[in-house]
């Protein structure tokens, strides 16, 4: 797990990359589909944040590069606005950096 990086991928409905009219029972579903796609690629989801009323998603995973993430959503046919890797930073991330 050493050379896994974080990357978090955008969706948003104004640019048809979230499904507009999806349920939290779908989602429940389709998350389902997305994980199995993960576990093929070598991705793990860490999270997925979802504005059900603004239509917009943001997932977290990890994952050894790009391409792998850009992968799984191809698997499940989900369209994204952006995929960008990504640092934690917490006070605990900050001690070790000085």
């Amino acid at each position: 797990m050493s050379n896994l990086k974080f990357f978090i991928d955008t969706h948003d409905k104004n640019s048809e990359t979230f499904p507009a009219s999806i349920t939290p029972e779908q989602m429940e579903g389709f998350y389902q589909k997305y994980e199995a796609a993960c576990a093929q690629e070598g991705v793990i989801s860490l999270r997925i944040h979802v504005g059900f009323e603004d239509g917009k998603a943001f997932c977290f995973n990890m994952a050894p590069n790009v391409e792998a993430v850009k992968r799984v959503h191809d698997k499940v046919g989900l369209p994204y606005e952006s995929i960008t890797e990504v640092n934690t930073i917490t006070p605990g991330d900050l001690a070790l950096l000085s």
